[in-house]
This record gives C-alpha cells, sequence and structure tokens, in this order.
C-alpha cells in the first residue's frame, strides 16, 4: 500500500505534537507526585512506537530524506532504550551518571526530531512543536533538579 505523503505528514505532526504534550504530562506528573498516573503516560507513551514505526515503513515509498530516517530512527531508539530501561529491566538508572547522560543524549535527540517531524505537516505544526519542546525541555530539568529522577 502507497502511502499518500500528506497523510503521512499530517500523521507525523500529530504523533509528534503529541509526543512532546506527553512528555510534558509525564513531567507535570512526577513533579506532582502521581507515579501511577507518571507511569500510565508512559506506558502511552511507548505506544507511539507504533505510528512511528508506521511512518519509517513508508518511508521508502515516499522516497524521504536521510533526515527524516534519522529522525524517526533516533526517537523510535529512545522508546526502545525506555521501555527496556523503566518497562522491562527496571533498572534505577537514572542514579548512574553515565547512564543517565547517554539516557538524556538518547531522549533529547529523539524529542527533538520530533520538530523536524512536525514541520513537514506545516509551518504552525513546527511552530507548535517548538513551543513545546521548549516546555518539555524546561520541565525536564526542573523536575530532576526537584525529584532527582
Amino acid at each position: 500500500m502507497v502511502q499518500d505523503i500528506h497523510k503521512s505528514n499530517r500523521i507525523g505532526g500529530l504523533v509528534s505534537l503529541l509526543t512532546l504534550a506527553l512528555c510534558i504530562l509525564i513531567f507535570v506528573f512526577r513533579l506532582a507526585g502521581f507515579p501511577g498516573i507518571e507511569r500510565g503516560l508512559g506506558m502511552a507513551f511507548l505506544i507511539l512506537g507504533l505510528p512511528y514505526t508506521y511512518l519509517l515503513w513508508g518511508a521508502g515509498v515516499q522516497q524521504r530524506s536521510k533526515l527524516y530516517y534519522i529522525q524517526l530512527a533516533a526517537i523510535l531508539l529512545f522508546i526502545l532504550i525506555e521501555l527496556l530501561l523503566d518497562y522491562i529491566l527496571m533498572t534505577d538508572f537514572r542514579n548512574i551518571r553515565w547512564m543517565t547522560i547517554l539516557y538524556v543524549m538518547c531522549f533529547f535527540a529523539g524529542t527533538g526530531g520530533l520538530i523536524g517531524i512536525a514541520s513537514l505537516a506545516g509551518k504552525r505544526w513546527g511552530t507548535a512543536a517548538i513551543a513545546l519542546f521548549l516546555v518539555m525541555t524546561f520541565l525536564a530539568f526542573f523536575q530532576r533538579a526537584k525529584t532527582g529522577m
């Protein structure tokens, strides 16, 4: 099945904004001390790997740029890392400095690429992604300072 590139761009924009919004909510609920809600939102975040996989599958047919592949691979890699560390292995990696640094690098590489994916849907999508990314970035560092997680 050949995907329509405009439909894929809209899906990419929507899923990118949803991912950034979920990250914001995860940080907010972590700050508020609601680990159950935070975990549920984290599971929703993992499920977003499915539409990203769909977009990656259609990228070859649509003759997407190498950057698009890198952006999708980065978010999919982070989702896989999150799944392994927090949900399968359940390791306390956030207290190990080198692991935290690598995790944060993968997190920002993956979520930063979402700006590019969202931008393909249009200027407003890209602007919204930038705004959400900036809020998410602030909350990521703020909640790390407050909670140590």
